[in-house]
């Protein structure tokens, strides 16, 4: 059986993963953007976006192993889209086209039911109502061997680490104060979740850290 991890979590220097006041406006909070100019001129970023270039350093690095190694990924009902409360019709299908990142099995928390959307090239998306804990064992019976992916956000990462089931998180220090937003460790203690940072690796961009138990 493969990891659990959180990868490319960029966080602000006040220790938020998001802005405030999402929205489809907003779909990262206010200024919740910033927090990844770090990722944006990486050659694995514009690669995304079908562009070609970028840069090839260590952000680029971290930014490719990010998305590497992953067979099935676990993301937040925000994380998924703007949409509020019961779905009112099946016309949201994420953030990201046809084609979304991910290119596995993806799970996605709520407490309102909806059947799994098949996109493509590989993504399915299947909505869990029962927790983290549930979407979790789904999570890794799908990847197999291969590792699960928290991806986001702030309150689905808060959960994972609180269940006790990230093995090692890479989260990414931006140079940024946002003020307000979605807190990322406010009131988890890491140390007595045996947290150490294994890893930091500085770049112009900003300061890779990896947390490992």
């Amino acid at each position: 059986m493969g990891r659990v991890r959180v990868a490319g979590l960029a966080v602000s220097i006040d220790g938020f993963g998001a802005g405030p006041e999402q929205s489809l406006d907003h779909p990262l909070g206010v200024r919740g953007p910033e927090l990844h100019n770090w990722f944006y001129p990486t050659r694995t970023f514009r690669s995304m976006i079908g562009q070609d270039g970028g840069t090839e350093g260590i952000d680029d690095r971290f930014a490719k192993a990010a998305m590497a190694g992953f067979g099935a990924f676990i993301l937040g009902r925000n994380m998924f889209g703007p949409v509020r409360g019961d779905w009112p019709d099946d016309v949201w299908k994420g953030w990201w086209g046809d084609n979304p990142p991910y290119h596995a099995p993806t799970f996605i928390l709520t407490r309102y039911p909806r059947a799994p959307i098949v996109m493509e090239g590989g993504t399915t998306f299947h909505f869990v109502t029962d927790g983290i804990e549930a979407a979790l064992a789904q999570a890794r019976a799908a990847a197999g061997q291969l590792d699960v992916k928290i991806g986001g956000g702030v309150s689905t990462v808060r959960q994972a680490v609180l269940a006790g089931a990230v093995d090692e998180m890479h989260l990414v220090l931006s140079p940024v104060v946002l003020g307000r937003g979605e807190a990322l460790f406010t009131g988890i203690d890491l140390p007595g979740l045996g947290y150490r940072v294994a890893e930091a690796v500085p770049t112009e961009q900003a300061t890779h850290l990896v947390l490992k138990r």
